[in-house]
């Protein structure tokens, strides 16, 4: 069908006439179509800046007054913050204490009174899961309170202060339906204590949201928050839920689209909030507006199309007129039987010629499908999907009909230090590069080589060689083509070459002798040549070191020695270097060193992920540094963690010391509290603090006697109990002691200089 169709344009294109009347009638169609679309988008263009203008303003306006009441009432619930009874009721221990719950209500009864949009607010203590709200009051727990589904909002804040939510109010909690709420945290010395929940009118709230009736045109607002929830919407025209959609997917940068849903013209202008994030909405119905231009445009497109029809019309009888003579010519040609006439002669050639034209094209075809199907081959064989002797010859004497009896040579190439290459380049990159160094490789050999070339996956490229003729040495053209590589491409390449086989039925012999071959890389370097004969006879006598070796890092990692560390992986890699051990094994156990360095981790830092480097296409000495880099910081952080955890311990001792200074309390109660042995409690009590535990607390309730002393006029006796002394003489020991001073003489000395410093 197509190629009929390519022949029936090259005939009628080859006459003169026939390709002036389709010029003429295409452009004459092509000026008609410009103006009438041309006269439509400006007409239209222009009709939606006159309408988008204004619905753009008004929705600016709408914004401005919406946010500076969300701003308003987040001002409302900034001063519920920050009073002073909002901190008792947090931070008492008696929570419903009578005078503060009153002095509450009449702060959250004064801002409701004072703002036209605040319809309630709540105060809820996260700890203690209490409320205090307006109009309902005091409740000591969320389960007694109607309208607390919402507390888990406590999750969703992150780093922002404040929150505006739609949500459902349930019965009973001073109305029902949906509610608009602003959420503001309560932090108090940096601890998230408590939110705020101002709920708000939304009828009055959005009540300027209300368009006004212009033009008789059917339109709709509305706002959207931030995971596209509708919040509010007013309209005098029914829109569905799928009209929004596809009007909000359509709009441009500029915040405004014009979109076509159900036959119906949309005008779409958007907004967003900077103090919300909400999306401000308007869709307009433009199809009145837009009807005389719908209608220009279709009566100038009827008569473009009318001009092409009439052209279409002088081409049809041209054909029929000057192609009888072809369609004759199919006739005789189709009931041909053998004998032919000198008139027609000349045709018959002209068929001829495209008849030996297409069969070249296929020719052309079937040995491109042959090279594929060569590459496919050596594929098959090196995955193990073609194991038999027979299919394997039978497919080498289809596809490699040319090829001769001489040896052949497997070269596999692979790409050094794949992982940060292929890091590099993208899918498409990758496989061009690699397609590259397969064509590179063929230039240089092609003229005294046969060569096939297959892409056996990531980093490597198999080359199937038999030169012209037998004994020919490869090496030195491989040297040649890994350098041609290197300086042409910017990356480094290392082959691995088998020895020559002259039965193809041990290709997957050769490949393996490639591969293995190719492994020495990790001894040798990148960009070499390697042959199998060379390192065939690589013996090892001592087994690698493994679980000891690797218990030695995981040690030294564990106890943050970053030395110790590097120590260990220098250790692993002089016992490979100095054993020269088969590089398969070498890198096994190399690899499966990076899995133990990746399985060490903090227990603090929970469940981690391997993500390792594949290490076949490596050095040696970039393996080493790639353990390193990896080993040092994670000693790094287990040294942190170790000197972290000393001195939390400390701080736990001294957080129970204060919190029963008044309490007869000595080593064993402060030990017993953090659950670890006494004496190693004072070990790294001693190292951490530079004092002893006994010395640390006795220091603690001195300066809390001092400033008893000073403030209060109680006696030393009293005092002495308060900081936890049974007796009074054994608290006048001890402060003297310290104090060098007894403590009625401190706090008759400290008055006489407070009074000197008043005067």
């Amino acid at each position: 069908m197509i190629q009929s169709l390519k022949k029936w344009l090259k005939y009628n294109l080859a006459n003169t006439q026939i390709r002036l009347i389709l010029i003429l009638t295409v452009s004459v169609f092509l000026i008609i179509l410009a103006v009438s679309l041309t006269s439509y988008y400006t007409s239209k263009s222009v009709l939606q800046e006159e309408l988008s203008e204004p619905q753009h303003q008004m929705l600016q306006l709408n914004m401005n007054v919406i946010d500076d009441s969300i701003k308003e009432s987040d001002q409302i619930a900034i001063k519920v913050a920050v009073n002073g009874n909002i901190y008792k009721f947090l931070t008492n221990e008696v929570q419903n204490s009578y005078a503060n719950i009153s002095e509450l209500y009449q702060l959250l009864s004064t801002l409701i009174g004072s703002s036209k949009y605040v319809k309630s607010i709540y105060v809820y203590d996260i700890a203690r899961s209490s409320f205090i709200a307006l109009p309902q009051g005091y409740s000591s727990s969320k389960l007694m309170f109607v309208d607390s589904e919402w507390v888990s909002v406590a999750g969703e804040f992150g780093d922002k202060m404040t929150l505006i939510k739609k949500r459902q109010v349930p019965e009973g909690a001073g109305g029902k339906g949906s509610d608009i709420t602003l959420f503001r945290k309560i932090v108090i010395q940096g601890e998230f204590k408590g939110i705020i929940a101002v709920n708000l009118k939304d009828e009055d709230l959005f009540a300027k949201l209300n368009p006004p009736v212009m033009n008789n045109l059917n339109r709709m607002r509305y706002i959207i928050d931030e995971h596209d929830e509708v919040l509010y919407s007013v309209s005098n025209y029914a829109f569905d839920q799928e009209g929004i959609r596809q009007a909000l997917s359509a709009l441009k940068e500029d915040g405004s689209s014009d979109i076509t849903y159900q036959n119906r013209e949309l005008l779409v202008n958007q907004l967003k909030s900077p103090v919300t994030g909400w999306k401000y909405v308007s869709i307009v119905v433009q199809d009145s507006l837009l009807a005389k231009s719908k209608k220009v445009r279709n009566t100038v497109l009827l008569v473009s199309i009318a001009a092409l029809g009439l052209g279409g019309v002088t081409i049809f009888y041209i054909n029929a007129a000057a192609f009888r003579p072809v369609r004759r010519l199919r006739q005789l040609f189709s009931a041909y039987d053998g004998k032919s006439s000198s008139s027609e002669r000349i045709d018959l050639e002209k068929l001829a010629g495209e008849l030996l034209s297409n069969h070249a094209h296929l020719a052309q075809l079937v040995q491109e499908s042959m090279s594929e199907a060569s590459s496919k081959l050596l594929h098959d064989i090196y995955t193990g999907n073609l194991t038999g002797k027979r299919d394997i010859k039978e497919k080498w004497s289809r596809y490699f009909g040319k090829w001769t009896m001489t040896p052949v040579t497997v070269a596999i190439l692979s790409i050094d230090r794949y992982e940060a290459w292929s890091q590099t380049f993208s899918d498409g990159d990758r496989s061009l590069l690699k397609f590259a160094v397969a064509n590179i490789v063929a230039e240089l050999f092609e003229p005294q080589c046969r060569i096939v070339c297959a892409d056996f996956g990531k980093d490597k490229t198999a080359i199937l060689l038999q030169p012209h003729v037998a004994g020919s040495q490869l090496k030195g053209k491989l040297v040649e083509a890994i350098e041609v590589v290197s300086r042409l491409l910017k990356f480094s390449v290392s082959v691995g070459v088998s020895t020559a086989q002259t039965d193809i039925t041990r290709l997957k012999q050769a490949m393996l002798e490639a591969e293995n071959a190719l492994t020495y890389r990790l001894y040798q370097g990148y960009g070499q040549v390697i042959l199998f004969h060379e390192v065939s006879g690589h013996e090892v006598t001592e087994s690698l070191p493994m679980e000891s070796v690797l218990n030695e890092l995981t040690h030294a990692i564990e106890a943050g020695d970053e030395i110790a560390s590097l120590e260990a992986v220098d250790l692993i890699i002089t016992h490979i270097r100095s054993q020269y051990e088969y590089p398969s094994a070498a890198i096994s156990f190399l690899q499966a060193t990076a899995e133990r360095i990746a399985q060490v981790r903090p227990a603090e830092e929970g469940v981690f992920e391997q993500m390792y480097e594949r290490f076949d296409t490596l050095h040696i000495q970039d393996i080493q540094n790639e353990l390193n880099t990896r080993v040092i910081p994670l000693a790094q952080r287990f040294r942190r963690l170790i000197e972290s955890k000393d001195f939390i311990v400390c701080q736990r001792m001294i957080d129970y010391m204060k919190q029963h200074l008044s309490e007869p309390i000595g080593i064993p109660e402060i030990v017993e509290s953090i659950g670890i042995s006494s004496s190693l409690a004072s070990q790294v009590f001693k190292q951490e603090m530079g004092e002893t535990i006994y010395n640390y607390l006795t220091q603690l309730r001195m300066e809390r006697a001092a400033e008893l002393l000073l403030k209060t006029e109680w006696r030393i006796s009293e005092i002495a109990v308060m900081v936890g002394y049974q007796h009074e003489n054994s608290f006048i020991r001890s402060f003297r002691k310290f104090k060098d001073i007894t403590p009625g003489k401190y706090r008759e000395m400290m008055r006489i200089r407070m009074d000197s410093l008043l005067e």
